[in-house]
């Protein structure tokens, strides 16, 4: 057995023991992709800085070669290639060339994908998902037939049921017919539904510090209702993101038997109660930062979470105390906060403070929040008078996002709607505010897809003078309009770009997912904001970016050229604004 062992190691690759001279050279002539694939496949390559190689492994190396380079052909789509190989022995050391002519490449001719099980028979639910599965398949007719690409768009046909309703939903049966002759590739593919399921009883473990009720005053499903991976996934996002827990990690029961309450298996770690927290960064909208963090994740042993923190950046310098309440049934959570803030932004220095409440609903495709607060501000902008404001404002405000993920969406859209108002009296004047966003996600094949966003807002006062800076409108930057400085546009006082009454920003993005988890993007924005209606007048900013899928959502790396200001500006960015 011993002897076998280091058989088998020998041939998967030389260890970190092995000398580093190099025993030989390779040579590959292929087109890029099939060349790329067919160096990462060959043992004769991994060998070659093992001096100490013997001749007859080194011939058997060479042998494999060719059967190893067609292989790494054929999962590149190519099904008819020719592989030689020579060596040249005049070299020191001696150059192994293999010579690859693939020749055409092998598509889809046709494909057909068949669901049996409940979802076929007949029910809206399953026909929708069937439809959806069949209209998503990632392979499609005219496709080149890679190895990876037939693979992974199996496993995400499945997952399309598996993630709503059919929890044990599974491959049956799949086929592909490869025709060298006519380099074309017949798919079949058999997906058994199984049961539909519900949620069952939900099985906590891990509890110790807080309450039972706690975790299930954070549950996003009831007993009864129908099984959907989301719904599990929004549980999760809020039991992780609630300071809480460490871990947080559930299963569902897929057994088919218990389809009609699947029992719902919760492991939680809890987190330490108290945390102190420092960190330093930078960004390309308010330059250098650097915070310190206090929080207490159950000050009144009964889940009372108290966080405090200074925050400073180049541009903004602020102090942050917040108290959240214990999330509580129907789902909602309580949080009273106070801030003060100190801004250099665009030639306006502002002196700020903000205390209120708000409650926000848990439902993240449906959510709701309200509540009040109370803002004060002093504006000093650069060579002209300075002005102060206070109001006493009530906000509503509710979100709906119907997308395929709510993270990194790539189908659906989103709305955002704002409105306030703040009464005389407790207020230095009567205002209204309102503000609608919007954003959209088209996608055009399984690689390609649109971004549209939309958004604008206006206040009801009778002067900007007598409104917050914080219920004012500037825009630029990042998120807003790219190639223009962080809030550089609005109108102008003196030296400095203040707060406007009102402010339109449209934008329009096409991304090409080069592979699974980053792509490249090409991109136009305009907007702008004023305090008349007359002079809101769009600027425009447009460039090219890089993207990238994370846990937090999608990163943004963007050049943007600045048409009013005729400069290039970098901008990097993560996740959604709304």
């Amino acid at each position: 057995m011993i002897v076998l062992g280091l058989a088998l190691t020998s041939r998967c690759g030389p260890s970190v023991a092995d000398v580093a001279a190099q025993a030989y050279k390779v040579e590959i002539s292929a087109p890029d992709p099939v060349k790329a694939a067919v160096e990462r496949s060959l043992d004769l390559v991994r060998w070659q800085s093992y001096a100490e190689i013997t001749p007859e492994f080194f011939d058997l190396l060479v042998a494999d070669a060719r059967s190893q380079a067609r292989d790494a052909a054929e999962a590149q789509g190519y099904f008819s290639a020719k592989v030689e190989s020579d060596i040249d022995r005049s070299t020191t050391p001696a150059t192994v060339r293999l010579r690859i002519e693939p020749g055409e490449p092998t598509t889809v001719a046709s494909v057909n994908v068949t669901v049996a099980g409940a979802a076929a028979q007949g029910d809206a639910v399953g026909g929708g998902l069937i439809a959806r599965l069949q209209k998503d398949w990632s392979l499609p007719k005219g496709a080149v037939f890679r190895q990876a690409d037939w693979a992974g768009a199996k496993t995400s046909a499945v997952q399309v049921l598996a993630a709503d309703r059919y929890a044990a939903a599974k491959l049956t049966e799949s086929r592909a017919d490869v025709d060298p002759e006519t380099h074309s590739a017949a798919l079949s593919v058999t997906i058994d539904s199984g049961p539909p399921f519900r949620f069952g009883a939900l099985d906590i473990t891990g509890v110790q510090k807080y309450s039972e009720s706690l975790v299930r005053n954070l549950v996003t499903f009831a007993p009864g209702d129908p099984y959907t991976a989301e719904a599990l996934q929004i549980f999760l996002r809020r039991l992780n993101g609630s300071g809480y827990f460490a871990s947080a990690q559930a299963t569902v029961g897929a057994e088919p038997t218990q389809a009609d309450a699947a029992p719902v298996h919760l492991r939680l770690i809890e987190a330490p109660e108290k945390k102190v927290s420092a960190g330093a960064g930078f960004s390309t909208d308010t330059l250098y930062r650097a915070q310190l963090s206090y929080d207490n994740f159950n000050a009144d042993h009964e889940g009372l979470r108290f966080h405090a923190d200074i925050d400073a950046e180049a541009k903004i310098q602020s102090a942050t105390l917040r108290w959240t309440l214990p999330p509580r049934v129907p789902q909602y959570s309580d949080t009273y906060s106070a801030n003060v803030a100190h801004t250099d932004i665009s030639g306006l220095r502002t002196n700020e403070f903000t205390t209120g409440w708000k409650r926000k609903t848990a439902a993240e495709r449906d959510q709701v929040s309200y509540g009040v607060a109370f803002y004060a501000s002093q504006q000093l902008p650069t060579n002209a008078e300075s002005a102060n404001a206070h109001a006493l404002f009530f906000e509503y405000t509710r979100t709906w996002r119907n997308v395929d993920d709510l993270l990194s969406p790539t189908r659906g859209y989103a709305v955002n709607a704002q409105i306030g108002a703040a009464p005389p009296g407790v207020s230095t004047a009567a205002l209204g505010r309102g503000i609608v966003q919007f954003a959209a996600w088209l996608p055009i094949d399984t690689r390609t897809a649109l971004t549209f966003r939309a958004e604008g807002g206006a206040v009801a006062a009778r002067s900007a003078r007598d409104v917050p800076i914080a219920l004012l409108f500037r825009t630029g930057g990042d998120t807003t309009v790219r190639g223009y400085a962080f809030d550089s546009l609005g109108p102008r006082i003196g030296d400095a770009t203040v707060g406007g009454r009102y402010y339109a920003i449209g934008s329009a993005e096409i991304v090409r997912w080069v592979a699974p988890a980053w792509g490249i993007a090409a991109f136009v924005d305009a907007g702008n904001a004023a305090d008349r209606t007359a002079d809101l007048k769009p600027v425009y900013g447009y460039g090219v970016g890089a993207r990238l899928r994370t846990p937090i959502g999608p990163m943004r790396l963007d050049v943007a050229y600045g048409e009013e200001v005729r400069s290039l500006r970098l901008h990097l960015s993560v996740g959604l604004s709304f």
